[in-house]
C-alpha cells in the first residue's frame, strides 16, 4: 500500500477511500481485569477475536480505538489445552496469536474494528508478517456469532473485488472454539516495553501508520 490507503467499509456496502495524515497519539492504559468484568454485569459490551501476526503488534493497535474497553493477547485456533508461548512459537499447536477485544458498539462498531483490523497488517500474506513467520502468526478473524461471520465474509469479498490489495487476502474466517490467555508478561506489552528493539523497529512503526489512518476513531485524537 502506498501514502494512500484504501479499504471497503461494509457500513451502507459502498466503498470509501481514506488517505494518511501526520499524527501523534499517547498510548492509553488498559482497564483492568476486575473493571471489565464488573461493566460487563450492567452493560451490553461485545466481543471480538482477530489475529494479525505478532499479538504485541496488535494489542497496542486496539488499545488506541474508542470505544474498546480491553485487550487480551492469547492463543486460538489449535488443539492443545493452555499452550505457553514457547509451544505455540514452535508451530505445533496449532494456535495463532490473537488479540480478544472488548468493545462497546455504541460507540465502535464490529464493522469499525474490521475495518482497523485490515488496516493494522497485510492480509494477503500467508502465515506471515513482515520476519514474522509461521502460523501461529496467520491473518484470522474468529467470529462469535453468525452475524460477525456473515460481515467478516462480506468485507473481505469486497476488498479482493475492488482490488484494495495487489494480492489477494488470505485471511482465514473461522469460529472462535476456545481462548486461552496468554502469560502476563504478554499484556499491554508495547505500553510496558516501548524501548525494547522489537517494539521500536516493529511495533511502533505499525501503530504509527494506523494512527494516521484511524485517527478520528482514536481514544485521543491526532493532530493534523
Amino acid at each position: 500500500m502506498n501514502t494512500i490507503l484504501s479499504f471497503v467499509i461494509f457500513n451502507t456496502m459502498s466503498i470509501s477511500i481514506f488517505s494518511c495524515t501526520e499524527s501523534t497519539v499517547t498510548p492509553v492504559p488498559k482497564l483492568t481485569t476486575n473493571m471489565i468484568e464488573e461493566q460487563h454485569t450492567t452493560h451490553n459490551f461485545d466481543t471480538a477475536t482477530f489475529g494479525a501476526g505478532c499479538f504485541w503488534c496488535l494489542e497496542a493497535v486496539y488499545q488506541q480505538v474508542e470505544g474498546v474497553l480491553s485487550v487480551t493477547s492469547g492463543y486460538s485456533g489449535g488443539a492443545v489445552k493452555n499452550p505457553t508461548y514457547k509451544e505455540v512459537c514452535n508451530g505445533t499447536t496449532g494456535h495463532a496469536e490473537v488479540c480478544q477485544i472488548v468493545f462497546d458498539p455504541k460507540v465502535i462498531t464490529y464493522p469499525e474494528l474490521l475495518q482497523a483490523f485490515w488496516v493494522s497488517h497485510d492480509p494477503t500474506t500467508l502465515n506471515r508478517q513482515g520476519n514474522d513467520v509461521g502460523t501461529q502468526y496467520r491473518s484470522v478473524i474468529y467470529y462469535h456469532t453468525p452475524i460477525q461471520k456473515e460481515l467478516a465474509e462480506k468485507y473481505k469479498k469486497g476488498l479482493n473485488a475492488s482490488h484494495a490489495y495487489p494480492n489477494p487476502i488470505v485471511t482465514e474466517i473461522s469460529p472462535l472454539t476456545e481462548f486461552f490467555k496468554a502469560e502476563d508478561y504478554h499484556q499491554n506489552y508495547y505500553n510496558e516495553n516501548v524501548d525494547q528493539p522489537y517494539c521500536q523497529f516493529v511495533v511502533k512503526p505499525k501503530l504509527e501508520k494506523f494512527q494516521k489512518v484511524f485517527k478520528e476513531k482514536l481514544k485521543i485524537k491526532a493532530s493534523n
